[in-house]
């Protein structure tokens, strides 16, 4: 990358802190079993959860005991982080360049935000601040697009994604295998995010960063095109939805 923070995930996010806290999912109870089983995550583990954001997957990794160390170079979605848990520790500062001491952590994890930043420099980041045998831990939320509504409701959204990076397009794969780490492992979850299609829906409609982008104008557009998706598809009818996701994990061990 040529900057330290995408210019579309710099304005988005900052713009759509608030959406994202309340619209996006949460992640797989399964998930807690990823960070013991998978990355070694216990009470006490020293964890740099980098790309963090407003704190999603920063609840699962305190309820693991981990202490945190939540960095973003985003500022908006930290000070959403710091409301909801005031206890952990949040720094502003990108991922190619941690201000972390040489391994200093147990484990770097990157919640739905890798794609942002993935390059070998960033790995590399990684593996100096990853103590001997530490684990990077990988995971992100994808849409179900095998359920007919949720692959209407990606079209609507994808066609205003220009060249913002996703995890479905792979590109972050292009690190990997990495020096100094063990190949990648992959686990399968699914999670299921329930509530109010104006929240489920809508809402995460409106907080990718490259909607939040948008002009109002053109933002209002795509919420008026995804309530009329919501108004004529019947599994989307009542005060309660759900909304499919697929939850793909990666790790890997910092190696000699």
């Amino acid at each position: 990358m040529s900057a330290p923070v995408n210019p579309i995930a710099g304005t988005g996010f900052a713009r759509g802190a608030g959406v994202y806290a309340t619209s996006r999912p949460g992640y797989p109870p399964e998930a807690a079993d990823w960070l013991r089983d998978r990355l070694g995550i216990a009470p006490g583990s020293i964890v740099a959860e980098v790309g963090a954001g407003t704190g999603k997957f920063t609840e699962t990794l305190v309820a693991a005991g981990a202490d945190v160390i939540a960095i973003d170079p985003v500022g908006e979605m930290l000070e959403q982080l710091r409301a909801a848990l005031p206890g952990v520790r949040t720094i502003v500062a990108p991922a190619q360049a941690l201000p972390l001491a040489d391994e200093s952590v147990d484990a770097v994890v990157c919640a739905t935000a890798f794609h942002w930043f993935a390059s070998d420099a960033v790995v590399a980041e990684f593996r100096r601040v990853l103590r001997p045998g530490g684990a990077l831990g990988l995971i992100w939320n994808t849409r179900d697009t095998s359920v007919d509504w949720v692959a209407e409701l990606s079209a609507i959204t994808n066609r205003h994604q220009g060249d913002a990076p996703r995890e479905t397009a792979a590109a972050w794969r292009a690190p990997f295998p990495a020096p100094g780490f063990t190949p990648l492992h992959e686990t399968l979850m699914r999670y299921a995010h329930r509530g109010a299609a104006e929240d489920v829906v809508v809402g995460r409609t409106l907080s990718t960063s490259f909607i939040a982008a948008l002009p109002p104008a053109t933002q209002a557009d795509v919420a008026a095109e995804v309530r009329a998706l919501i108004a004529r598809t019947p599994e989307l009818a009542g005060e309660s939805v759900t909304f499919p996701y697929v939850t793909m994990a990666y790790d890997c061990r910092r190696i000699d």
